[in-house]
């Protein structure tokens, strides 16, 4: 592996502010913003928009769709069945 090419792999506080969730981990994103850990260290934060804490398919808060309603209602629009 060459020197010196390579982005500098650091840990990084990724914070999803929605699902009030955090996690410490390694990456080579860098932020100018920061945080302190709960080890009282202060590490670059990357606030994303969606996590496993906020998704919909992760939480259960998914809709759920009605097909058959919708076919339904298809058939009743344009006349078919």
């Amino acid at each position: 592996m060459k020197h010196g090419i390579h982005p500098a792999y650091r840990p990084v506080v990724f914070r999803d502010r929605t699902g009030d969730l955090a996690f410490l981990t390694r990456s080579t994103r860098t932020s100018d913003s920061t945080v302190e850990w709960t080890d009282g260290r202060s590490y670059p934060v990357i606030d994303v928009e969606t996590s496993s804490a906020s998704h919909p398919v992760y939480t259960g808060r998914s809709r759920i769709l009605d097909t058959a309603g919708r076919v339904e209602q298809y058939r009743r629009r344009y006349g078919l069945g």
